[in-house]
């Protein structure tokens, strides 16, 4: 563990992001942990993040703004930038759980991975409720043929066994990053704690008929393919599981609202 100068890169990706990149930064700002650099990388935004982010360089250690290849383009060049132990990204819309969240983190467990949970969160920022799936209490990268345990926002690795995003997979690069960083990692440690708040429709949510194409490949790459097709079929089950008890909340939800209208509003 370093004793002087960060132990964190903490890293934002960006393009017109002004809706959404101020919340981020400010949650990077209020940390009581002081030992991260932070660093933005923007895509050549063409809205107001710009001014946005300048409005922060007390906060910002690094920052540059320019055309990419894509989300994975733009986090490779972070890690490259990072000087840090350890890496996590947090990108626009993304925020640490709380004041505390870093400081709450055993640093001196030494380990290649800290993980935690994670809070779903609406563009307005409201909490929605815990991440559908919840991380297992001993990750490994075996655990991951049942898809994404873990938010990718919610994984902090460290720097040495943190590679390249591999640029040929568009959606779903941060999963094959992430069996690779479990599978290169000796000591991985569950903090037990919420580590992120994550804002829901992201990258892959918006493409979720190509993510599942490309997940296959990968999951394909490292389980072979009869475990691949064994563990889709229980992934499957459990999306449409979970979306028809999302839905049935969902109308629960406002058949109570419809009952307080007509409470208050007779």
């Amino acid at each position: 563990m370093s004793e002087s100068g960060p132990i964190l890169s903490i890293i934002t990706v960006v393009y017109n992001g002004e809706e959404f990149i101020e919340r981020t930064i400010k949650s990077v700002a209020a940390q009581s942990f002081k030992k991260y650099e932070y660093l933005i990388i923007d895509g050549a935004s063409k809205d107001n993040t710009l001014k946005i982010i300048e409005k922060y360089s007390n906060v910002v250690s690094k920052f540059i703004s320019e055309p990419d290849k894509g989300i994975y383009d733009a986090m490779n060049k972070g890690l490259s930038m990072a000087s840090s132990e350890y890496v996590l990204f947090l990108n626009a819309g993304d925020t640490l759980h709380s004041e505390s969240t870093l400081s709450s983190i055993l640093w001196d467990k030494n380990a290649d991975v800290y993980y935690g949970r994670t809070y779903l969160v609406n563009d307005k920022g409201c909490v929605l409720g815990e991440s559908r799936l919840i991380p297992p209490k001993n990750l490994s990268w075996k655990k991951l043929k049942l898809g994404m345990l873990v938010c990718h926002q919610s994984f902090i690795v460290r720097k040495e066994v943190a590679t390249n995003y591999d640029l040929k997979y568009k959606i779903v690069s941060d999963y094959d990053w992430m069996i690779r960083c479990l599978k290169a990692s000796g000591n991985i440690f569950n903090t037990e704690l919420f580590i992120s708040d994550f804002l829901e429709g992201g990258f892959s949510r918006q493409n979720e008929r190509k993510a599942w194409k490309e997940r296959f490949v990968v999951m394909k790459k490292y389980y072979g393919v009869l475990i691949t097709i064994l563990c889709h079929v229980i992934i499957v089950f459990r999306f449409f599981y979970i979306k028809v008890k999302k839905k049935k909340r969902t109308g629960s939800l406002k058949e109570v609202m419809e009952e307080k209208k007509e409470n208050y509003f007779p």
